[in-house]
């Protein structure tokens, strides 16, 4: 158990949290949700005892172990793998590794001995003896392949390295487990195993996400931060969203009828006050009307951004063929002999570990990237608007937001530029904000504002959702359902792409494409890609 007792944090003369009390027990796991800047990860700092409270208190109950995700990705640069991710038990690991330095000695002395047999027994109360194997079953749950292992954390790329920090933190069986953004630079693969990980798992889960469906996968509770307080719910994310609208309608109701209630009493006292034989009755209507209060409805500190893609011309029969398209990058092959043609009718999302193809595949597709061999041919009535996965190049520079969105507008009209802005949060004077200070939340929604303002027929996303507050990427999903054109697109989003997608492919590691008109549900229970992915675990087996 763990518990938040009166706990207030101020930062200047804002209360980012006020007074909250909040007890999270043993076999739940409860979601922490709220608007950005609302202090979810914050809440979670305090919590592992990173930040201290400007007052109030964190207790755990004695003798629990509290685990959290780091999100300092060079600190373990120096450590293999393993040993990172056996560091989730510090106690294990430095009783592990005393041992080894009392057997180590030359001068090995009977005192060592008895300190050693002590540890020896110390470590395998705490499973010391199984660290190593459970480390691998964590590490290759979340698709770090065995090679990997032994290498030091500093020889790994950044989604590796985060995948090897979520094993950290989900090793040894922790009492309290605390996750922020867990699912960040998760394949959706890797996403699925952790789901099933958080659902069988019997202690106390805090967990901060973005991603709907995950968070109405493995949470029994939410955590709701709203005007520096949290609120409680028993139920998973879509619960809580519907008891919470539920309450306000409600309080509207209730406020409805207490207004025709005092409109009533007003007019019945107006009438008849001045009236001796009424002056009884009057008086009592004063004092009923006295007694009524209307409930204080707050809207939500939530903003929801308006997102709606319209096309300036509608799209003809021919959107998109691709032929034969292979591209091999620093020796790898990417893509390999690829063909599809796409309809009018597709919105096509694009699923599975081989992201970096996936990204090539959509740099090709802009016009960014030229292929070895094969064409892309795209249908004369379209227009494309293309949102890359990596945006830093294109936010360098010194100019507004205003200045940045003008050569795609229609129109040279600055207020024309700035009513896109507005529906996408950005208010005032933000518009004249300099690109180049922009967060990685704001930066996609001046890509999405580009986007809208472009008016294309086609829309290529390659994981747009990256960044987005859950407000954000809810209103993108919506404005996507509602498109009348072709979306082609990522996302590590599992209700973003099943909600969205009429057809699902993938590609491959060897650089071949699976192509089937499906939702991702029916995709990922076919037998198609059941095959395909015992063929790739047989693969890695027979390589180990």
């Amino acid at each position: 158990m763990i518990q938040a007792c009166n706990v207030t944090l101020r930062l200047g003369k804002r209360a980012l949290f006020e007074d909250v009390n909040i007890k999270f027990t043993e076999g739940n796991c409860y979601g922490l949700i709220g608007a950005n800047g609302a202090g979810k990860s914050t809440f979670l700092k305090i919590l592992t005892g990173q930040l201290e409270p400007s007052k109030g208190d964190v207790v755990i109950t004695p003798g629990q172990r509290l685990s959290f995700l780091q999100q300092d990705h060079y600190k373990y640069d120096a450590y293999t793998v393993l040993d990172t991710v056996i560091m989730g038990n510090k106690h294990l690991y430095e009783i592990g590794k005393e041992k080894e330095a009392i057997y180590m000695k030359e001068d090995f002395s009977e005192e060592d001995g008895v300190r050693a047999a002590d540890l020896e027994a110390e470590y395998g109360e705490l499973g010391g003896y199984e660290a190593e194997t459970d480390a691998e079953k964590l590490l290759n749950g979340l698709g770090i392949e065995t090679y990997l292992h032994h290498k030091l954390m500093a020889d790994l790329n950044g989604n590796d390295k985060v995948k090897v920090l979520l094993a950290q933190a989900l090793f040894g069986n922790p009492d309290i487990l605390l996750l922020d953004e867990p699912t960040n630079h998760l394949d959706l693969d890797a996403i699925a195993w952790l789901e099933e990980f958080l659902i069988n798992f019997d202690n106390t889960v805090i967990v901060v996400s973005h991603d709907r469906y995950f968070l109405n996968k493995v949470c029994t509770h939410i955590a709701d931060i709203d005007y520096a307080k949290i609120q409680l719910y028993a139920g998973n994310y879509d619960f809580w969203y519907e008891s919470s609208q539920l309450m306000v309608k409600q309080m509207k109701e209730a406020n409805r009828k207490k207004e025709e209630k005092i409109k009533e009493l007003q007019e019945f006292i107006q009438r008849f006050s001045a009236n001796a034989s009424k002056s009884k009755q009057a008086t009592s209507r004063k004092r009923a009307l006295e007694k009524i209060e209307l409930d204080d409805i707050r809207p939500s500190s939530r903003k929801y951004p308006y997102i709606d893609f319209r096309p300036n011309r509608e799209i003809g029969n021919e959107v998109l063929t691709v032929s034969h398209v292979s591209k091999t990058i620093d020796g790898v092959k990417m893509l390999d002999d690829v063909s599809f043609i796409i309809g009018r009718e597709d919105k096509v999302a694009f699923v599975g570990g081989n992201t970096m193809a996936t990204t090539v595949l959509f740099k090709i597709l802009a016009g960014e990237m030229e292929p070895d061999e094969g064409t892309v041919k795209w249908g004369v009535t379209t227009t494309q608007a293309y949102f890359p996965k990596d945006n830093t190049e294109l936010f360098k520079g010194q100019e507004t937001i205003v200045e940045f969105l003008m050569p795609f507008s229609p129109e040279d009209d600055v207020t024309y530029v700035r009513g896109f802005l507005g529906r996408m949060l950005f208010a005032g004077e933000d518009g004249v904000k300099k690109v180049c200070v922009l967060s990685g939340g704001e930066r996609v929604r001046v890509m999405l504002s580009k986007m809208m303002i472009m008016g294309a027929n086609v829309l290529l996303l390659d994981q747009p959702t990256n960044h987005l507050d859950m407000e954000s990427i809810t209103a993108l999903n919506n404005g996507l359902i509602k498109f009348p054109g072709v979306a082609i697109f990522t996302a590590l989003d599992h209700q973003f792409v099943q909600t969205v997608a009429n057809r699902i492919m993938e590609i491959i590691p060897d650089g071949t494409l699976v192509d089937k008109v499906t939702t991702y549900d029916e995709y990922l229970a076919s037998d198609i890609n059941i095959r395909k992915r015992q063929k790739l675990d047989v693969n890695i087996e027979d390589e180990d």
